[in-house]
């Protein structure tokens, strides 16, 4: 639960104010200096006392804009409480990483920007209630948002008929880092987007879209200001930016490394085909990689994850067996909703040297390019299981071939004829597009070695 507290109230001069806190009004004060007592959201039943809200207040400035700078008036939502405000551990333990410069709790607070309506004399509360949200799936999970991210939320923000139905995270314009007594503060921004825009930032990356997103007004701006009232895509404003999107797509490939999606596999029995010859010099190395970047656990169908190309764990624990268990053939059944980044796995990322990974419950397979180091896998043994890791490598002269069976994907997946089989007898390797039996889902998967 919640209350709203007015300006004429001065509840900061009638406690001792932690010293996380104060040090973030203070960033505050310096953008707001004439609004020290804004419109706040304030959590009743404090997290640490059983309380379900996770950000103890949410701040709502108004801002006046620039109207040199095409930059409209509007409401400017601050979180407080993903950092750590106390330093006694009531909520957040220190950082204990090991780095000279540490983190404060989380090491960001959110930021929203709303566009404010001419007759608006007070903010409107949704953005409040969407912060705790995203904060409560934050504390849930363990998992830092990031700039760049991708949030699909699949309704409209404020509950109403609105197309702007998801989110992607960029760096807030006005609030820089903070340097706080418990380490540093960013301030990660919420941004709202429509579904083709997400569409687009998932097959590409998230911060180019917030590029295009920056270059008019009415698409946000230079502070990436959302209008609820926006009803039109920036590909729909500015068809040119699709055209250039496609091109850069071609060139250099997606960003994604991977999204949450449920799986089931099974071996193949053994083929006798004629091995290909092997380039000592091409072979992947069998060592894992120690860096832990995980594929964000899944909220509101799933939060997509931006990568490198080198390997990466994307389960948290490193329990897992040395031992890797070889697959004489592979078939794989993924659920028909993922279908459409099957097709950005081949196409996108594999075809330019990278890997992507599918994330279940408790269970991932990552497809793996032939350059990708850090790999389980070679062109000789190409299917092997760690643990829970499956991998799956795949050789250079298939893709063209994959690319090509796959261009059915390419429609909605709504008009999936399921179940859909791509085969390819000579690597011993089997997709079923399909709803995976629930009781195989349930299942926690194998540890093979």
């Amino acid at each position: 639960m919640a209350s709203i507290k007015t300006e004429k109230e001065d509840p900061l001069k009638r406690r001792m104010v932690p010293r996380g806190l104060q040090k973030l009004i203070e960033q505050c004060l310096k953008i707001y200096p004439d609004q020290t007592n804004p419109l706040q959201v304030t959590t009743v039943l404090k997290y640490w006392l059983g309380g379900q809200d996770p950000l103890d207040y949410i701040s709502m400035y108004n801002n006046p804009g620039n109207q040199d700078e095409n930059i409209p008036p509007h409401w400017h939502y601050i979180s407080f409480g993903l950092s750590d405000l106390h330093g006694d551990g009531r909520v957040h333990l220190p950082d204990t990483v090991g780095g000279l410069e540490p983190r404060s709790g989380m090491g960001f607070e959110l930021t929203f920007r709303l566009v404010k309506s001419p007759d608006e004399e007070r903010p409107p509360t949704w953005p409040a209630n969407l912060l705790q949200s995203l904060a409560k799936y934050v504390f849930q999970s363990g998992n830092r948002l990031c700039s760049g991210d991708n949030i699909p939320w699949r309704r409209s923000l404020d509950g109403k008929t609105s197309s702007i139905q998801h989110m992607l995270i960029a760096e807030d314009p006005q609030m820089s880092r903070t340097e706080t007594p418990f380490g540093w503060v960013d301030f990660l921004q919420i941004v709202g987007v429509t579904n083709e825009e997400l569409e687009q930032a998932s097959r590409w990356n998230g911060k180019g879209i917030l590029n295009l997103l920056q270059k008019d007004s009415t698409t946000g701006g230079s502070w990436l200001i959302t209008n609820m009232a926006r009803s039109k895509s920036v590909f729909e404003l500015f068809p040119e930016t699709l055209r250039q999107l496609e091109i850069d797509l071609e060139k250099e490939g997606s960003d994604l490394a991977g999204v949450n999606a449920d799986f089931t596999f099974k071996e193949l029995p053994k083929i006798a085909i004629k091995k290909e010859i092997v380039d000592p010099e091409e072979e992947i190395t069998k060592s894992i990689s120690s860096c832990n970047i995980e594929i964000k656990k899944e909220f509101n169908d799933g939060l997509e994850h931006s990568g490198s190309s080198d390997m990466v764990n994307p389960f948290h624990h490193s329990q897992v067996p040395s031992r890797v268990s070889p697959l004489n053939g592979i078939e794989l059944t993924l659920a028909p909703y993922a279908a459409k980044f099957l097709v950005l796995a081949i196409k996108d990322r594999i075809r330019h040297g990278r890997h992507f990974t599918f994330k279940a419950q408790n269970m991932a397979v990552t497809f793996v390019s032939e350059s990708v180091t850090g790999s389980i896998v070679t062109k000789d043994s190409p299917y092997g299981v760690l643990g829970y890791w499956v991998q799956i490598l795949i050789p250079n002269a298939l893709i063209p071939k994959m690319i090509d069976t796959f261009s059915d994907l390419n429609s909605s997946v709504d008009n999936l004829k399921i179940p859909l089989t791509y085969e390819w007898p000579e690597h011993n390797l089997k997709f079923i597009i399909d709803n995976p039996p629930p009781e195989l889902l349930n299942q926690q998967g194998p540890i093979l070695a």
